[in-house]
């Protein structure tokens, strides 16, 4: 049986898979090999981009008319900015892939004997004879090239520019780097020269940059259908809405949440059970209390202050920010915001993991105890917990947003954090990032005890700044909170007002009051 796969390239005989090559224009591929052209292709980690090239190389192969080898340099990123060692491991690594891969044998007698005799130097020696062995154009597909470091990275750069115009017959008709980012977007550093070298000017030589692209709605529906069609467990409407509304059609994410959803526990055994929505959003939260790499490290990003800069306003909805085109075309290429206008995170799952991974120390040190938000009859008590909240915040607000190292973003992560234990005792909560409006919306989901009825509220945070009028501040956000519970049905709605004014007291800073919207929905305004 065919399964979903979240790691390594995907096999047509093994995983539920979307046709690599149908990810790209395959006719301007062609075109830019047939035209002698050396370019980079780039996206995300966990996108597929492996697996677009392998089936490159097997389609190129089987046609005749080039030799294509696809190598995978990462090998020689342990060896750091060591040059000559790095070479002599790529090399290696290269003959062996060859051999393996695409059945070609010429490194495999030569790289030692050119390493001997040209040390660092070797690679661009090695892949010129190697060009020069066979009558058909090589084509050479490079893997991960921007794991490469500092001195070695320029070196194999620089290689290939030096041999650019002895190709096709002394040099590969085409070459493919692959990566994260755009070659044009390296900064690296030169330990050996002392100084930053822009990507873009030790490879002058790209033609193109291509980027592989999410899934689409059709391509991910066509995946699970795959599943459905193989075990005969189908999926009702609202889970295919789910697993795209969750991931936005990030691979990686697609296919881990399928698989947490179709093989692991009950719906595992009963494949006569159709995947609901709930199914999809119990995996959903499975997955992200698991922290698997892919997410681990899209986070471990967080700590870099160009991503940084473009995240913190996203989550508190600054209208201003200090990031530049370049900080956001990072972190796109990184995946974490999504490709297209407006700046926000890419997917509710990733909006989801952010602010937990940013306030787990607080999730720790707050006391869980569902028994006093909870009533009777398995309600939640919102109120209870934004007033328990509201104490908190004034004793010990200061010492937690100092805490966090993030602080613009550091009130809306802590109230994050103190409802997280909503979430804790089987709800959910969705968050929805305004760039440009000064607030964060949350949407509650609480499931009522006997699992028969779900309710949901609304909770907006808005920040007050000192130039702005706080009555204004509380009209504004009760009319945003108003709109935002008729949009999803919520049945009640609470506005957080962080008064960042630091000439108030907290006697005045500290309010409860409720207003009435103009459609007529009581908010309950809660002033911090």
């Amino acid at each position: 049986m065919r399964f979903f796969n979240t790691s390594g390239p995907v096999m047509e005989r093994d995983h539920y898979r979307i046709p690599p090559l149908a990810r790209l224009d395959l006719a301007e591929l062609r075109l830019l090999i047939d035209r002698q052209r050396y370019f980079v292709l780039h996206a995300p980690r966990q996108t597929g981009k492996t697996s677009v090239l392998l089936a490159l190389e097997e389609l190129l192969n089987d046609e005749g008319n080039y030799r294509c080898v696809y190598v995978n340099v990462e090998a020689g990123q342990a060896m750091r900015e060591d040059v000559k060692a790095a070479t002599e491991m790529m090399m290696s690594q290269m003959a062996l892939q060859a051999r393996a891969g695409a059945g070609d044998q010429y490194l495999t007698g030569a790289w030692r004997r050119i390493f001997a005799e040209h040390g660092a130097g070797a690679l661009g020696e090695a892949v010129s004879r190697w060009s020069q062995a066979d009558a058909k154009p090589l084509v050479l597909l490079i893997d991960e090239i921007d794991s490469l470091v500092g001195d070695t990275l320029l070196s194999v750069l620089r290689q290939l520019r030096a041999g650019y115009h002895l190709r096709p017959a002394g040099f590969p008709q085409s070459v493919v780097l692959c990566g994260v980012r755009d070659v044009r977007d390296y900064r690296i550093y030169s330990s050996s020269a002392k100084t930053m070298v822009a990507g873009g000017s030790a490879f002058n030589i790209k033609a193109e940059s291509l980027r592989l692209g999410d899934f689409s709605e059709s391509e991910t529906r066509d995946l699970l259908g795959q599943h459905a069609e193989e075990t005969g467990q189908p999926f009702t409407d609202d889970a295919l809405d789910a697993i795209w509304t969750q991931t936005q059609g990030q691979p990686w994410l697609v296919n881990a949440l399928a698989y947490e959803t179709c093989f692991r526990g009950e719906l595992a055994k009963d494949r006569s059970r159709s995947v609901t929505e709930a199914d999809v959003l119990d995996a959903r939260e499975a997955l992200i209390l698991r922290h698997d790499t892919h997410l681990d490290q899209l986070t471990d990003k967080l700590q870099e202050d160009r991503v940084w800069r473009v995240v913190e306003p996203i989550l508190t909805g600054a209208s201003e920010s200090s990031y530049t085109a370049r900080d956001v075309e990072y972190v796109r290429d990184l995946g974490l915001i999504a490709r297209d206008p407006p700046v926000r995170i890419a997917n509710p799952i990733y909006a989801e993991v952010v602010p937990r991974e940013l306030t787990w120390l607080a999730q720790d040190d707050l006391v869980h105890d569902p028994a006093w938000y909870v009533d009777a009859s398995g309600a939640l008590q919102l109120g209870k917990l934004l007033e328990a909240f509201q104490e908190f915040y004034r004793e010990n607000s200061e010492h937690w947003v100092e805490r966090y190292g993030f602080k613009e973003a550091g009130p809306q992560l802590l109230l994050q954090a103190f409802l997280q234990r909503v979430v804790n005792s089987g709800g959910r909560i969705e968050r929805e990032y305004a760039l440009g409006t000064g607030r964060t919306d949350l949407l509650i989901v609480w499931p009522q005890g006997d699992g028969k009825r779900t309710r949901k509220y609304v909770v907006e945070c808005k920040v007050r700044r000192e130039q702005q009028s706080l009555d204004r501040t509380v009209v504004d956000g009760a009319e945003q909170t108003a709109a935002h519970m008729d949009r999803c049905g919520a049945e009640a709605g609470h506005l957080v007002v962080f008064d960042r004014n630091e000439r108030c007291s907290w006697d005045e800073k500290v309010f409860r009051d409720v207003r009435v919207a103009e459609s007529g929905a009581e908010i309950a305004v809660w002033g911090m």
